[in-house]
């Protein structure tokens, strides 16, 4: 058992987790590979999101972190971006509203005069055992969110993105090998990594890059908000690997596809998964 079984409300808070995910709060070392880059994350409190906003602080980002309501999470994460001498920006709200995603955006063009990276990674799943218990508001709630929003905050951030800017998705190793269980959102993440790669075509010419990254199990504060305790407790186990992965194991990735390093790099889709193969 990776983890001992617990749950939360929803969304889910990061302190409350046993263990506490680790995000690289101690271990990310920056090297500069985004220095003087404005990035916005969305989900940007906690888990992978919070791992994202860390590491690019600390390779020299500015980052504004979009989130739902955590905002102890939330304050936390701008600490950890303000003690590697970047500027941290909050902008609390619900990413499923259109309108929201649009003042995200602008919210980052007042504060940092730009937008080099946006990485859309909040998101929202539920388990349910039939498509009885799927509510209609549920349904399109989910995707409003996992994809709408994703949508939304690109068509309002490419006006701001000069080339050799990034747009990074969020998709998981659940769009194309959903469970059951979790069907709305591995839909949401099947059409993550499809608009990805179609958006990398339409803006290849402009010069902005457009990836996404699958994760497969990884310990956030949605696995037990969302969960039953005994698949949280087992949550992890059924990868190659034998557990589930910590957010900070992540970064590296989200870094690579929003920095030079990554500069050939667009169209594709980065499984990391702990051996479950993406097809």
């Amino acid at each position: 058992m990776s983890q001992p079984e617990q749950q939360q409300d929803v969304p889910g808070v990061q302190p409350e987790m046993t263990p506490v995910p680790d995000c690289g709060e101690q271990s990310y070392r920056g090297s500069g590979k985004l220095e003087g880059k404005a990035a916005i994350i969305t989900g940007g409190d906690s888990g992978i999101g919070r791992a994202a906003a860390i590491a690019y602080a600390r390779e020299g980002a500015d980052v504004l972190v979009a989130y739902l309501e955590e905002d102890e999470d939330a304050q936390d994460t701008a600490r950890w971006i303000e003690e590697a001498g970047r500027r941290a920006v909050l902008v609390r709200g619900d990413l499923s509203d259109a309108a929201h995603c649009r003042a995200v955006v602008e919210r980052a063009v007042q504060e940092f005069g730009k937008v080099d990276v946006l990485v859309s990674n909040a998101a929202y799943q539920m388990t349910r055992e039939s498509l009885d218990e799927i509510s209609d508001e549920e349904w399109d709630y989910t995707f409003r969110l996992n994809v709408g929003a994703m949508f939304h905050l690109a068509k309002a951030a490419v006006p701001h993105m000069a080339p050799g800017s990034a747009i990074i998705g969020s998709s998981s190793v659940q769009s194309d090998q959903p469970s059951p269980q979790l069907a709305p959102y591995a839909a949401t993440k099947a059409a993550i990594a499809n608009f990805s790669a179609g958006l990398a075509q339409m803006l290849g010419e402009k010069g902005i890059r457009v990836n996404s990254v699958a994760p497969g199990p990884i310990w956030t504060p949605l696995i037990p908000a969302t969960m039953p305790p005994e698949k949280v407790g087992a949550f992890g186990d059924d990868v190659p690997l034998g557990r589930a992965g910590q957010p900070a194991e992540l970064a590296p990735v989200y870094v690579l596809l929003a920095s030079d390093d990554g500069s050939y790099i667009s169209g594709s889709r980065v499984a990391v998964t702990g051996g479950k193969p993406v097809l």
